[in-house]
Formats: structure tokens, sequence, C-alpha cells
């Protein structure tokens, strides 16, 4: 299913990072967010775009850096914090960096000036934030994909959502096209898949 907007509806797009990240690569493909952005820019009256990450601060080098700062430059809303690093039971050493409060306090004060949220993750922790901002009268689009194994999006926000758009179907739309050209200043770094970066630890959380 196609994201469906009326004229003049005043649109925000929320992401998740981590989850987005981890469906685009359970699907086999790469999100190009230059592409992402101009397609809503064009299709809605498109007034914000939120994107959620945590970083690792005392890493030399965050593979999430060059991304960040691209998108930071090219007209999407960054909302980021430090990970925080623990031990679990077995002893291993876990990173996390869960975004969830920042997405939901966002979205929440947000809603009074927007009639369509697009909320880009398929984390059921966000059901009980999707019915909150439909009693304010906002529209809810949850975008993720049920065609990975395991699915991403879990059922009860799929089930809350307005409309649930299966990522897998704007593939054509917002996939990075994998070429041999070297990445210029107007093109928007892709998600580097290191183990070490919260993209992997905080995508199950």
């Amino acid at each position: 299913m196609a994201l469906r907007f009326y004229a003049q509806e005043r649109v925000g797009l929320f992401i998740d990072g981590a989850n987005l990240h981890a469906a685009a690569r359970a699907l086999g493909f790469d999100i190009d967010y230059k592409r992402l952005l101009k397609h809503f820019q064009e299709q809605c009256r498109l007034i914000r775009a939120f994107y959620y990450t945590a970083l690792v601060e005392d890493q030399e080098y965050s593979p999430l850096r060059p991304l960040v700062d691209w998108l930071d430059y090219n007209g999407f809303t960054m909302v980021t914090k430090p990970t925080k690093e623990f031990t679990d039971a077995m002893g291993r050493r876990k990173i996390k960096g869960n975004m969830d409060i920042e997405l939901a306090i966002d979205v929440l004060e947000m809603s009074a000036h927007l009639d369509h949220v697009v909320l880009f993750s398929g984390d059921g922790d966000f059901r009980r934030l999707v019915e909150a901002v439909q009693r304010r009268g906002v529209r809810v689009s949850v975008v993720s994909t049920v065609r990975s194994n395991p699915p991403m999006v879990a059922d009860e926000l799929r089930r809350q959502a307005d409309m649930f758009v299966e990522l897998e179907d704007l593939a054509s739309i917002v996939a990075r096209a994998h070429n041999p050209r070297t990445t210029t200043a107007r093109e928007a770094p892709k998600e580097q898949p290191a183990r070490e970066t919260p993209e992997e630890e905080s995508s199950s959380s």
C-alpha cells in the first residue's frame, strides 16, 4: 500500500534510525535519504523530518557520524544522544541507545501542528503513542516491513496505525542505487553496518 496524502495536509516524518536501518538491511537494501526527503517534499506539505539515533561518543571515529552530519545539513532535524554502556548477566559488554522517549515527546508536541504523522518504525512500544496522537485528530501511517524473517513490525502497532506501508514497496523510491561512483558532497552517506554502532545494538530494543 502506498502512502496517501490529502490536499494541504501537514505532514511530519519521524524516523527511528536504528529500526529503519535494521528493516532495510533485512530486506537487502540501503536507504537513500536524499531520495526519501525529495519524495515526501513532492508528495505532500512536509513540515518537518526528524531523524533519531544514538551515538557512541568515546569512539575516535563513529561510522554513523558522516550520515548524521549529512542529514543535519540537508533538511532533516537531528535528535541524538550518547549511548550507554553496560555489562549483561553473562558479562558481555553491551551498548544501549534507545531513542523512544525523545521520539514520543516530539510526536506529541508536533501533533498540534500536523495532520498526518509518518512513523518509520516497527517498535510495538509506540502503539500507545499512536493511539494518543489519533485521539487528537491526527492520522498516523507506520512504515516498516512484514516481509523480513522475522517481521520487523509489531502486530499491535500495525493494527493501531491508520495505514501500514510495507517498506519493500517503497524500495523503488527510497533505496540507494548501488554503483561504483565516489560519493559526492551532495549525496547522503549510507548507514554503516558496523557491529559496534548503536544501530545494531538498539534496533531490537
